[in-house]
């Protein structure tokens, strides 16, 4: 999470806008569930920030998750912003986002990803994305 400036609270890095108490960090908390593919896709934008990876795999559907996430060149996130939202049924939900990220010192990447959400149970999971242009 990062702080605008010393007097206001911390915002969250998922871009929302909002105290990240009231946001994120609640999910990664395990305090509560995502009510949307949308909250899920963001809380795990944070959670690619803040290096948060029981997290990311806790809610990567098991029929797609990895056993681990990968120890790659460290990756500096530079931002997110979520393009549209929708559900595919009552319980499917797609995120189209562009994640600005930069790997070791190289350039600034742009990834832009539509990713496909399924809620079982009650809750959100990431199954896959398709990358654009």
């Amino acid at each position: 999470m990062r702080r605008k400036n010393d007097n206001e609270a911390l915002v969250c890095v998922c871009g929302s806008g909002l105290n990240s108490e009231r946001c994120c960090a609640v999910l990664h908390a395990g305090t509560r569930v995502a009510n949307t593919a949308e909250e899920l896709m963001r809380s795990r934008y944070a959670a690619y920030v803040l290096g948060l990876d029981d997290y990311l795999l806790n809610t990567w559907h098991a029929s797609t998750r990895p056993a681990s996430l990968s120890d790659d060149a460290p990756v500096k996130w530079l931002g997110l912003s979520v393009k549209r939202a929708w559900e595919g049924g009552a319980d499917e939900g797609f995120v189209e986002f562009v994640a600005r990220y930069r790997a070791g010192g190289g350039a600034a990447t742009r990834l832009h990803e539509v990713s496909r959400f399924v809620r079982e149970d009650g809750r959100w999971f990431y199954v896959d994305g398709v990358f654009e242009d």
